[in-house]
């Protein structure tokens, strides 16, 4: 069983049996459980086979007990999809560890019915896919609160309206300590001044100090000893135990000086040390609820309502109503919360809030709209592409989630290094004591000072945030840049990217070319761009626009770095379409059996920071090509404009990638940058890679890094950002490593006592804290 201890009120508790499930103290008479139903719910963990839970879980006696299931009717609220699935989002109260997310995952997955549960931490919300009847997201509710956690339905507002207990215990602990240690310093202070005082007087002061630290570090302290109680039963160590011998232990010590009226007490280093320790845990508490804003406010743009048009009828309705097809109606000033295509002609848009642009951007008629935009212009209408569960602002907020809970191996290095130092910390107390005790002849009271100073010392705290506390910092700073990281270990490896293999149409062009005049009849253009409706290719789009009253040609299939097939008529490259090649920029030829080919030529300008960003990606010393799928006269050009010489025309995604992977294996550790379906595969084969804003979606899943803003600007930021997270989180965990070296030694010589000791580790710590923000402070200049 792993349970942290029962609550401050009850210490006595701490010596009780346990039940086995919730983990709270039995009454005389009990055995094993507290009750019914936590014998039940243990008997069905074990019974699944999942009782690795109670080895692995963090979390507070008594909140697994069994509890009713919600009254809401969930099958109501399940979303049908396809192939006789459903999905549903749920809110789960009582999770407070990943012990508790893999319970509810593995609990659910073993039922035949569930395709699919993943559960957020951070957000506590759980989203559940399955076949069959809705009825069953009743029964899944029920196993769930046999388990001992609450379900209701998940909103937005939920995120939100959720009480922060953590902070608010924090705080409370804080007050306590701060308090506490600060009358109590105002007596030690007395004592260590006072070389005259007479017995009386000090045992007077060493009794006011005891019985003023006694309920501070009962109190004050719970946070540290629920964790570290709960690590021990799990069979291992944790830094949390370290802190909690060490305030102990100087307690005790401190406590048996008094009872003998000793020379001094070291009840200020207890307290002090909760004090800084609990300051620090904080700040870093603080910094975490600062990088989930923006989370949250992604979040609370997917609640609300929307107007919906159908047959001249306008009606509101909330957004989860809102289905792929259905018109919606935005009026000036308000908010686009739903990812949708505009049907009028214009459209004028503040797309600050999901992009960065400080300017608002004029859409044209079928251009896609941004959700989470506001309207700067008359009302306009749109046709609705996705749900709100499925567009662009769940998927940011997914991916933001996944950033701020990701471990890449710079973590997971520090995670292992904390991991074998706590073991260590204990040896080298343990080591002190002895040695001054047996070796040196000293009483153990006197040995126990030097002991416990090392065991403070030792701590390693700093260590264990060194580098969650620059990532979490760095993921809020990228997303406020624009940019969202979308695989866990993606800052390090943007970090080392020393190559740049950039596509050019979409992202080093506007990627909104425009159809030329030419030598083809309207009935033809129709019928092209009825066949490019089905395909989300930059030029695609501009023939789409070129003829937007066009019907979508039914079963066209999109042939990725070729182009689009429809039975026999084909639109898309030269050879793909056995079309003439001629090399004169970028075009698309449209075939059908009986008719000459016919040639679509545009034009598409390069996008405005395109060169600024160039200029920066050299300065940061990366080396620079464009590898594309488009005609080389039209690369050669775009090349030539930018003064990168190292280019490539008319590659298809296997050349791509072919290319991409030569460069790994030359040692290099290229960054590629591309948006369309022809460049997944570079993507996916690349040391790290980005997608730019409205890149297909088969683009954005196979990228690493995915931008929310227009334009190139956010990826000499984002690098830059990056390079300065590491480099922080390399400072981090090397001043907390020379920090050891200097102190531990001076500890264990005598050199350092226990209120010194206390102050120096958590003076580390905060100093890891305080260093952490400057990794999002990275700039760079146009």
């Amino acid at each position: 069983m792993n349970a942290r201890s029962p609550a401050p009120h009850a210490p006595e508790a701490l010596s009780r049996p346990l039940c086995q499930h919730c983990g709270v103290a039995l009454t005389p008479g009990q055995v094993g459980f507290c009750c019914a139903g936590c014998e039940a719910a243990h008997g069905l963990i074990r019974g699944m086979g999942l009782d690795a839970f109670y080895r692995s879980r963090e979390g507070a006696a008594g909140l697994l007990r069994p509890v009713k299931p919600v009254a809401a009717d969930l099958a109501a609220r399940a979303e049908a999809l396809p192939d006789g699935e459903h999905r549903l989002d749920l809110l789960v109260s009582g999770l407070t560890c990943g012990a508790c997310v893999w319970l509810v995952e593995q609990s659910l997955a073993m039922r035949p019915e569930v395709l699919a549960a993943r559960v957020s931490l951070t957000t506590r919300r759980l989203t559940l896919r399955w076949r069959g009847a809705p009825a069953l997201a009743d029964d899944f509710a029920r196993v769930l609160a046999r388990l001992g956690f609450r379900v209701a339905p998940w909103s937005p507002a939920c995120l939100r309206a959720a009480d922060d207990q953590e902070g608010r215990m924090l705080s409370r602990a804080l007050g306590i300590a701060a308090f506490g240690s600060m009358n109590v310093m105002l007596v030690s202070v007395a004592v260590w001044a006072g070389g005259d005082m007479g017995e009386a007087t000090r045992a007077l002061m060493h009794w006011l100090a005891m019985l003023i630290a006694l309920p501070v570090v009962l109190v004050a302290g719970m946070p540290f000893y629920r964790s570290a109680l709960a690590a021990l039963r799990a069979g291992r160590l944790n830094m949390d135990m370290a802190v909690s011998l060490g305030v102990i232990a100087t307690t005790a010590m401190s406590v048996s000086e008094t009872l003998r009226n000793g020379p001094f007490t070291w009840f200020d280093g207890a307290t002090t040390l909760l004090a800084l320790l609990l300051a620090g845990r904080l700040l870093n508490h603080a910094g975490r609820r600062r990088a989930r804003q923006a989370g949250a406010q992604l979040l609370a743009m997917q609640q609300g309502h929307a107007t919906r048009v159908s047959d001249g009828v306008t009606e509101t309705l909330p957004l989860e109503a809102f289905a792929p097809g259905d018109r919606v109606l935005v009026a000036p000033g308000e908010a686009l919360r739903l990812d949708a295509v505009l049907q009028d002609r214009h459209a004028l848009l503040d797309t600050a809030a999901t992009t960065g642009e400080a300017i608002p951007r004029e859409f044209s008629q079928g251009e896609a709209l941004p959700a989470g935009s506001t309207n700067m212009g008359g009302a306009f209408t749109a046709c609705v592409t996705a749900r709100v569960a499925d567009g662009s602002l769940a998927r940011m907020a997914r991916l933001l989630e996944q950033a701020e809970q990701a471990r890449g191996g710079v973590t997971q290095l520090a995670d292992r290094a904390a991991g074998i130092y706590v073991p260590v910390a204990h040896a080298v107390a343990l080591a002190t004591f002895l040695g001054w005790w047996w070796l040196g002849g000293e009483g153990w009271q006197a040995a126990l000072v030097p002991a416990v100073a090392a065991l403070i010392v030792t701590c390693p705290c700093g260590l264990a945030i060194a580098v969650p506390a620059v990532q979490v910092v760095a993921a809020g700073a990228l997303f406020r840049q624009g940019v969202l990281l979308a695989r866990p270990d993606a800052l390090e490896r943007l970090a080392s990217a020393d190559h740049v293999v950039l596509d050019k149409t979409g992202t080093l062009t506007e990627g909104h070319p425009r159809l030329l005049p030419g030598d083809y009849s309207g009935e033809t253009l129709r019928r092209a761009a009825g066949m490019a409706a089905a395909s989300r290719h930059p030029l695609a789009r501009a023939l789409l626009r070129a003829c937007p009253d066009a019907a979508l040609t039914p079963g066209v299939e999109e042939i990725p770095g070729s182009g689009l097939r429809a039975g026999e008529a084909r639109l898309g490259s030269a050879g793909f379409t056995r079309a003439p090649a001629l090399p004169d920029g970028m075009a698309l030829w449209f075939t059908a059996p009986g008719e000459a080919p016919t040639r679509f030529r545009f034009a598409d300008a390069l996008r405005e920071d395109a060169a600024p960003a160039i200029a920066a990606l050299r300065r940061q010393g990366l080396g620079l090509e464009i590898l594309s799928g488009d005609a080389p006269a039209s690369v050669s050009a775009v090349a030539d404009g930018l003064g990168i010489t190292n280019w490539r025309g008319a590659a298809t995604p296997e050349a791509k990638a072919a290319r991409v992977g030569l460069l790994m294996a030359q040692g290099r550790h290229p960054l590629v940058i591309g948006d369309g379906c022809n460049d997944a595969l570079a993507l996916a084969c690349a040391h790290v890679s980005a997608c730019p804003a409205g890149s297909t979606d088969l683009a954005q899943s196979a990228a690493d890094i995915v931008l929310t803003a227009e334009g190139l600007a956010p990826i000499p930021a984002a690098i830059a950002t990056a390079r300065r997270a590491q480099a922080i989180a390399r400072q981090n965990i090397g001043f907390s490593l020379a920090y050891n070296l200097v102190a531990v030694p001076m500890a264990v010589a005598g050199l350092v006592t226990p209120l010194l000791a206390a102050a120096v580790m958590a003076s580390s710590s905060l100093i890891v804290i305080l260093n952490a923000p400057r990794a999002g402070r990275a700039t760079w200049t146009r």
